[in-house]
């Protein structure tokens, strides 16, 4: 038996799906900007998001001009949300979704219906298991990624390993080279896939500071042992297998949404971004949702994370008060190009005054230099030079863009630069 009931007589306003840096910024502005009733659901027994298990800098500089550590950071935007009057529940899932900003949600009080005036999506994203990377060898103990280790280290104060490798060299990879230290823990080598560090400087030293080699153009092709870990075995440069002897193996990046909830739900799905399809307001395909962080695209900081919601929450508050431009038709933004990671918004309003996220975000695959090329019809309406690595982050103007292209679908791509 499903109820519907919540423990105010107060109707919801906005009902805010995740506790983590984008959720509490947009709840945050969501009230100073008159807002009456705004509800944060975290399935944690804590709000804070991914900064509650990152015990090490920097954290903050954005939000509070000063340089704290994660569960500082996390437990300042949880105390600043209810200051602003914030209603936080925790041990709260959201298990189903429905047109019009409906929720079935499960906590220990019971199961509940509720329903809200609009919902915003701020549920971030996961780093990818070992089964989605398909790395062959024993199902054994000592592989985790880094919000496992991060979680075994500082929350429950153990030691999984003592000699691990690191896959992977994205930001995530120096936090779990971070963490490792805090726990008395020798990495025994980093591997990356890529020709070099996909951090940018100066976190790719951070390894060579910390006496870990960081192997280039290398990857993991299988993990040996018995009941756990004893060694990685990897392809280098030369295409040659190795193993490097060790006690455990932690996998990082290869960040993906976390958006399970929108995918079983109603709302339109990008297979690119693997979030929800959204116009430059963030408004999914159902206009009562909206979506915020990271579950839009892997992945950005924390602090840019709360920047995005704070913009979120003002566009909410906007279109609570019909104050939000209504689409009057709109642009497709697509990338059928494979050095092309994802564009997002995948939708572009046309509607007066312009506004919103102000640039299509994209990333690319592979290193690239080249020319970005956006096409309408056929026709090339837009052409930018572009010299760019993975996980670097691509801004276009939307402007730039509708100034050219009145309807339709536009389509970016890669050319190589001229000779």
């Amino acid at each position: 038996m499903i109820d519907r009931a919540l423990d105010s007589p107060l109707p919801i306003d906005v009902a805010i799906i995740g506790g983590g840096p984008a959720g509490l910024a947009a709840a945050v502005e969501l009230k100073s900007r008159g807002v009456k009733r705004v509800l944060v659901l975290e399935r944690e027994e804590q709000a804070g998001g991914i900064p509650r298990h990152c015990n090490h800098p920097p954290f903050g500089m954005r939000e509070f001009r000063r340089v704290l550590t994660g569960p500082k950071y996390a437990a300042r935007l949880v105390a600043r949300a209810q200051k602003a009057g914030v209603e936080i529940q925790t041990l709260t899932t959201v298990t189903d979704v429905y047109p019009g900003g409906e929720l079935a949600v499960a906590s220990p009080a019971g199961t509940h219906l509720i329903s809200a005036r609009r919902v915003i999506y701020a549920t971030g994203v996961r780093e990818a298991p070992r089964s989605a990377r398909l790395i062959s060898g024993a199902r054994v103990q000592g592989v985790v990624n880094t919000g496992a280790l991060q979680s075994m280290v500082y929350l429950k104060g153990r030691r999984p390993f003592s000699r691990p490798v690191i896959v992977g060299s994205e930001l995530v990879a120096f936090s779990a080279l971070m963490t490792c230290r805090h726990a008395g823990i020798r990495p025994v080598a980093m591997i990356e896939a890529g020709p070099s560090a996909t951090a940018r400087w100066p976190s790719s030293l951070l390894p060579r500071l910390r006496q870990v080699q960081l192997h280039t153009a290398t990857r993991l092709v299988a993990i040996k042992g018995a009941r756990s870990v004893e060694a990685a075995v990897v392809s280098g440069p030369d295409g040659q297998e190795r193993e490097i002897a060790c006690d455990g193996v932690i996998l990082t990046g290869e960040f993906t949404p976390e958006a399970a909830l929108a995918r079983c739900g109603h709302l339109d799905v990008d297979p690119a971004t693997c979030g929800p399809v959204v116009d430059q307001w963030g408004r999914c395909s159902d206009p009562v949702y909206f979506a915020t962080g990271n579950l839009l695209r892997p992945v950005e900081t924390a602090g840019r994370s709360w920047a995005e919601g704070r913009k979120t929450g003002e566009w909410v508050a906007r279109d609570l008060a019909d104050g939000l431009p209504q689409p009057a038709g709109s642009l497709r933004i697509t990338t059928r190009d494979p050095l092309l990671k994802y564009a997002m918004p995948q939708r572009i309003c046309k509607s007066q005054p312009a506004g919103g996220m102000g640039e299509i975000q994209m990333r690319v695959t592979a290193r690239v230099s080249g020319n970005l090329v956006a096409r309408s019809e056929n026709a090339t309406v837009w052409r930018q030079a572009l010299n760019s690595r993975p996980e670097r982050r691509i801004e276009v103007a939307i402007a730039d863009i509708v100034s050219r292209v009145s309807e339709g679908t536009v389509e970016f791509s890669i050319e190589e630069a001229a000779t």
